[in-house]
């Protein structure tokens, strides 16, 4: 698998380079500013693209904007958003589609290198993965949500960290037929129509990231 990755700080972009080649991935370009980054998602055509929100030269959201602009162009391209604090805005633009095959991580997560390799790959495959720390600071500010009971609301915050429902069942010590149940009460609470359970499931995250009940 291709992929372009765009890091200013060296130290960073060079550690998650032999990161990605250690297990794998083939890093066609990495760059240290917009301006590259825009350069090799245009000309290399990657598979993936991991993108820090924050880069020269202003700093604010050029690799946000570009990996955004890069799945407009190519929409479905798997794109992993690395950021230092947890910023909601950032969030429901990069998930606004509702294409499914995006990421948004915090940047101290890629030092567990299990969970930032489980993230790529899982959005490479199309899932969505959100941080921890993100879904928390999102749930807790989903009043349009209060509609969901609290273990439901847990079982949402987990579905958004790209969990699967085995792993969800796994993680709150419960059987998968009732994890199944919940996503399925969560959906019709959300009224999210019948189709792909993929589908939906990135659908129920979108809800509470633009504030829609």
């Amino acid at each position: 698998m291709r992929v372009v990755l765009a890091e200013d700080l060296a130290l960073l972009r060079d550690g998650l380079t032999r990161i990605l080649q250690a297990y794998g991935y083939d890093v066609v370009a990495a760059a240290d500013d917009v301006d590259a980054l825009e350069e090799a998602l245009r000309e290399m055509k990657p598979d993936l693209a991991i993108v820090d929100v924050r880069m020269p030269p202003t700093f604010t959201d050029e690799g946000l904007r570009a990996a955004i602009e890069a799945r407009r162009v190519r929409p479905g391209l798997p794109v992993l958003v690395l950021s230092q604090y947890v910023e909601q805005l950032y969030a429901r633009e990069l998930l606004a589609s509702g294409d499914g095959a995006v990421g948004y991580l915090l940047k101290d997560r890629v030092a567990d290198v299990a969970t930032f390799i489980d993230a790529v790959r899982t959005i490479s495959e199309g899932g969505t993965v959100l941080d921890p720390q993100v879904v928390a600071t999102l749930l807790s500010k989903a009043a349009p949500l209060s509609r969901l009971t609290p273990r439901e609301r847990e079982v949402l915050g987990l579905m958004a960290e790209g969990r699967s429902n085995a792993a969800i069942a796994s993680r709150l010590f419960v059987t998968e037929k009732a994890v199944s149940k919940h996503t399925n009460s969560i959906f019709t609470k959300l009224d999210l129509p019948v189709a792909s359970d993929d589908n939906r499931r990135v659908r129920a995250v979108l809800t509470y990231l633009q504030g829609q009940g």
